[in-house]
């Protein structure tokens, strides 16, 4: 009988290609040389801990080390991923039928997770950087602004660090926040690496999401939720809600021991990864910290005048980076990276020439007006049209580009021929979109 997914991935793994996005073990042994051993894939059965129970167990004993570890009152697992996380988090900060201080730039699951709960969104915009080609950290002083004009917000998500690298000042961002009696979450799907580099800025928030699987040796749908002032109950009832009631015990155990090998071993192959892309985006163009941003140490945004040629070309010798758009190839760099993997990199870079500065990036419009709340807009009857002809109709999905990752237009949000002038400049390739009937 035919296995076509197995024998395509087989295919490509036989291959050997240079793996620069997620999962974070790029096809390397687990720590532990961790297999998938189905004597150890069990369920709850009275000796093997329950995720979402009460009692002690050795689940929540492995929770604990990883807060410790990071500086937090309570950490959950998580084995649906950050989406999981985002909604647990938000259910747990916001409740339902409140507002929300939102980073326009936010995973899509925060905007599902606006329609689940019935938030009104307050969208932070992020100043553009033309010269980098990408929007920059949420300023502290913008946060600042919308709390003091809406205070009924008493939630704010932001997102740190960006899928390009970006790092906001999340304890700036969180000092006010608290000053005006909010609470702050933190997308940080891409930076579960960052506290093992002597990062610390995340224990200012009061809850954050990570993703294991992104950025660190540990298989996909594997995440973590941290909070402070939060016990562990509290993160259980609603990861109940939005997770599986018969969660993986082969994933719980992989970010165990991914934990353990990131102790020791794991931190100091971090820490020279992050010596050789320093070294990297020092003599290839890339976003760097001189360009006024700050940065994850270990992500790799190459400039381009055409990065979607770039990324074919890469991928053409067998590296695959994370993501490409008009100006930019991301590689997301692990432990699992070492001298030989960055000399492929740094080889199969030569053989393309389509590095440089980085094509010209206009900013997005403001946002459009809202027409409906997101939840109106995700259980809305909806039909599909030529993007071409959706001026004057609301949307019913987001329409987000890259660069910046931030919805030109967000679900409910009424199109305007001002967006889609935006959207032919940028050469978005998308032909159709759905609306609200």
């Amino acid at each position: 009988m035919p296995t076509p997914l197995y024998d395509c991935l087989r295919a490509l793994a036989t291959q050997n290609p240079l793996r620069l996005d997620m999962p974070g073990h790029h096809g390397t042994p687990l720590p532990g040389s961790f297999p998938w051993p189905s004597g150890l894939d069990f369920t709850e059965n009275g000796a093997t801990g329950d995720l979402f129970g009460d009692e002690p167990d050795a689940i929540q004993a492995a929770e604990n080390l990883w807060a410790k570890r990071f500086g937090f009152d309570s950490c959950l697992f998580l084995t649906g991923g950050s989406t999981q996380g985002v909604h647990t988090g938000l259910a747990l900060l916001a409740g339902a039928g409140g507002a929300v201080a939102l980073d326009r730039g936010s995973h899509r699951s925060a905007y599902h997770a606006l329609a689940l709960l019935d938030l009104a969104p307050h969208f932070l915009t992020r100043p553009w950087l033309e010269e980098a080609g990408v929007t920059g950290p949420i300023p502290p002083e913008a946060m600042e602004e919308t709390l003091k004009k809406h205070s009924e917000i008493k939630t704010v998500c932001i997102t740190s660090p960006t899928y390009y690298g970006v790092l906001s000042d999340i304890p700036a961002i969180a000092a006010v926040c608290h000053a005006h009696g909010a609470k702050l979450m933190v997308d940080g799907a891409h930076g579960a690496h960052l506290p093992f580099l002597g990062y610390t800025g995340y224990q200012a928030a009061d809850v954050v999401v990570m993703s294991a699987h992104k950025a660190l040796p540990a298989p996909g749908q594997t995440a973590l939720l941290f909070a402070n002032g939060f016990e562990l109950a509290q993160l259980q009832r609603w990861g109940s809600v939005y997770g599986s009631s018969s969660p993986s015990y082969i994933l719980m155990a992989a970010l165990d021991l991914a934990r353990d090998y990131m102790e020791g071993e794991g931190t100091a192959r971090y820490r020279e990864t992050a010596r050789l892309a320093e070294n990297l985006r020092s003599r290839w163009p890339a976003l760097q910290e001189r360009d006024g941003l700050s940065l994850d140490p270990t992500r790799l945004t190459l400039k381009s005048p055409d990065g979607f040629a770039l990324a074919d070309a890469l991928r053409e010798q067998g590296v695959y980076p994370e993501m490409a758009d008009r100006g930019h190839v991301v590689c997301i760099l692990t432990c699992a990276d070492g001298e030989a993997e960055f000399t492929r990199l740094e080889r199969a870079l030569s053989e393309t020439g389509l590095t440089g500065p980085c094509a010209p990036y206009p900013p997005p419009p403001g946002p459009p007006e809202a027409a409906l709340t997101p939840r109106q807009a995700l259980f809305a009857p909806r039909k599909t049209v030529r993007l071409a002809d959706s001026a004057g109709q609301i949307a019913a999905c987001q329409i987000a580009p890259y660069p910046p990752g931030v919805p030109v237009i967000a679900p409910g949000e009424r199109i305007e021929k001002k967006h889609l002038a935006y959207l032919r400049e940028i050469g978005y390739n998308i032909s159709t979109a759905d609306i609200i009937l």
